[in-house]
């Protein structure tokens, strides 16, 4: 018997989440920077759990699936967006006509800001040190 799996991969800042979609209950597996955790401990935030469970709550899937998620880097809130894109792209690949759904929401769009270098002769990515004439 084979495993039916949807897979969708979500990236914000430097986080990158792995998402597996199978068919089941509502269960969420969460393994952080490669060590299994609750997901609603790890996730202690309403915001959070409401942000990666939007896709799913849109859509109304939210109890046709297991989730197992992978993720590494980043803080939390990147780590949530990273998890909801990647929850969204293994929506798609079950169902291609939920993608006006989940596009008119913004979902399937990957927020391409990071964070800028930090360049020589400067204190940060941009602050110099202060002037002085004399």
């Amino acid at each position: 018997m084979s495993l039916i799996q949807y897979y969708g991969t979500g990236r914000r800042k430097s986080s990158v989440a792995r998402v597996y979609l199978r068919p089941g209950k509502g269960d969420i597996t969460l393994y952080v920077n490669k060590r299994p955790r609750p997901f609603t401990e790890f996730f202690t935030l309403d915001s959070y759990k409401h942000t990666i469970k939007r896709p799913l709550r849109l859509t109304e899937t939210e109890s046709k699936f297991d989730i197992f998620i992978r993720v590494n880097g980043g803080g939390m809130n990147a780590q949530a967006e990273a998890i909801r894109l990647g929850i969204a792209r293994a929506l798609l690949e079950f169902n291609k006509e939920l993608r006006n759904t989940l596009k008119q929401a913004g979902l399937l769009t990957r927020d391409a800001r990071e964070k800028e270098r930090k360049k020589y002769g400067l204190l940060g990515a941009r602050k110099a040190p202060q002037y002085h004439k004399r």
